[in-house]
């Protein structure tokens, strides 16, 4: 069958991701490689001390993400798209989507990006011995519960963006088991939220007298490979704007970009991991065994199959390194040339290949917004240097490609170091490791282990979830994810690898000690520095 018969006859898989900068659509053959895509940029907003996006711009959005699909479809295949064999939905992971029976939305999306929660977090980590970052949707709503917000009486649902999307689409209120481990606690021997700790909630919010117990307002947890509803006419509306796409199409789980990441760099598996590196940055290892310790700088989620994973999050990455190079585009564009932002990327990533190991005494932080592993709840971008210090072009690409991995490294000196977890290897993916090697190398050198880049890995997410369509439609009897991608998907593939440098691994050190060091003139900069 050749791709427009596939298109034609439905043989085909859709991934739709919502990612913190672009909404993107995938559409994959029975071979699992792209078709065609389409994508919307968007941005959250900072209304009133909240990262929010609203209900409108995730519709429009979707819409219009899905309409730039269907047109690439066309214009290959001359074919319209009116069915497709299953379609997956994937999104930023934690957050906060409070509804009434109504259906209404009771309070503005709260973002991951939002470090409002620490009482909430802090309480929740002492009683259930169990760390509970705040990002996730229990601290948003048990902080809401402490600050005594009047809509909490009113919540009969709540849950992430992905589960948000798949229960407009499909009229199911579900998630898969790995965005659901980022709403609350799962328990990987039952593949459900942990019963002990629910009765705990509950206990603890008793006499508040809210009408309504935790597990009536969670969604239900899935694990890959099972059904997750079909597309009703009403989502097939939503979907797409013009009324081509017919309803009754199969959903898979819907998923955090956690475990989307995980699928799309065949990283399920124990002892594998994956870092996604882009405007915020984590690391997933998928654990033999237990943490001995709660640490309050990892979170214990899941694959979407439901194994234990440790978890490091930071809300920073690539920001501020991005808007640096934005700086140098205009002044390029100044003297009248035009660089291409591919190749303005590669040829200032690859200056930092050529720096002083330890970036020559400059110092960064790229701190847009808060860093809970670092203890900031509110963050200033910060440049600085002594006059001592090996100021040139090179040390300064290296310390901000360094400083976007460097809370991530505090938290994975503790997996690594402390916990002594075992990882065979690393695989990233994201928009740092675009340009050929230098990521890889930065991130090798952080971690002090082989970092590998699969060919694949650039499709991110959207394919990720696509191929999660996928395996709920094709896996074989008793055939686990991790079988079905490293034998049908990836076919043994294992991507380009580097090896850490030890003199990256000990300039790296070097710098993290400054880094470590140095975080006071960051909470300085916050104190003087006000948001306009």
């Amino acid at each position: 069958m050749n791709k427009q018969e596939r298109i034609s006859s439905g043989k085909t898989f859709l991934g739709i991701e919502f990612g913190s900068t672009r909404i993107k659509a995938v559409l994959i053959g029975e071979d699992h490689m792209p078709l065609a895509m389409g994508s919307h940029e968007w941005e959250n907003q900072y209304e009133n001390g909240i990262w929010t996006y609203s209900l409108d711009a995730v519709w429009s959005g979707l819409q219009d993400c899905y309409q730039n699909l269907a047109k690439d479809v066309k214009s290959r295949y001359g074919e319209p798209l009116t069915q497709v064999g299953a379609i997956g939905v994937s999104a930023m992971m934690h957050g906060y989507l409070a509804f009434d029976s109504q259906g209404s939305l009771l309070v503005p999306f709260r973002t991951w990006r939002n470090t409002m929660t620490e009482e909430a977090a802090d309480k929740l980590t002492e009683e259930f011995h169990f760390n509970i970052p705040q990002r996730w949707s229990i601290a948003h709503l048990y902080q809401a519960i402490l600050n005594q917000e009047e809509h909490v009486k009113d919540v009969a649902f709540f849950t992430t963006l992905a589960g948000y999307v798949h229960w407009k689409l499909t009229g199911k209120k579900v998630l898969g088991v790995g965005d659901a481990s980022g709403m609350f606690p799962i328990d990987s021997s039952t593949g459900d939220y942990h019963s002990n700790m629910l009765e705990q909630f509950n206990s603890l919010t008793e006499p508040n007298g809210f009408p309504w117990k935790l597990e009536d307002i969670l969604p239900k947890v899935l694990n890959a490979g099972e059904e997750a509803g079909c597309l009703t006419e009403e989502g097939a509306g939503l979907l797409d704007s013009s009324k081509t796409l017919q309803p009754g199409i199969p959903l898979c789980p819907p998923e955090g970009d956690a475990g989307t990441g995980m699928v799309a760099t065949n990283s399920v598996a124990v002892k594998t991991g994956n870092v996604s590196a882009g405007t915020s940055v984590f690391a997933m290892i998928v654990l033999d065994q237990p943490l001995k310790n709660v640490h309050k700088e990892i979170d214990l989620v899941t694959t979407p199959s439901g194994e234990a994973v440790a978890m490091v999050h930071c809300n920073n990455c690539t920001s501020d390194l991005n808007a640096w190079v934005g700086l140098f585009r205009e002044f390029a564009e100044s003297f009248g040339i035009q660089a291409d932002p591919g190749q303005l990327f590669s040829v200032l990533y690859q200056k930092a290949l050529q720096a002083d190991p330890d970036c020559g005494g400059l110092l960064a932080y790229n701190y847009f917004s808060g860093e809970s592993i670092t203890g900031f709840e509110e963050g200033r971008p910060l440049f600085v240097r002594t006059a001592e210090s090996r100021f040139n072009l090179a040390n300064f690409m290296r310390v901000h490609l360094f400083t976007a991995l460097g809370a991530l490294k505090n938290g994975l000196d503790i997996l690594l170091k402390e916990e002594k977890v075992q990882v065979d290897k690393l695989y990233g993916h994201g928009g740092l490791f675009k340009t050929p090697v230098v990521g890889q190398r930065i991130m090798a050198a952080a971690v002090n282990s082989p970092v590998a880049v699969m060919e694949t890995a650039g499709e991110g997410g959207a394919w990720g979830i696509a191929l999660l369509a996928s395996y709920m439609k094709n896996r074989k009897e008793n055939e686990s994810l991790a079988q079905f991608l490293n034998e049908t998907v990836f076919g043994g593939e294992t991507g380009i690898t580097e090896n850490p440098d030890p003199e990256d691994v000990k300039g790296f050190d070097q710098f993290m000690q400054c880094y470590n060091e140095g975080l006071p003139i960051e909470r300085a900069a916050i104190q003087c520095l006000k948001r306009q």
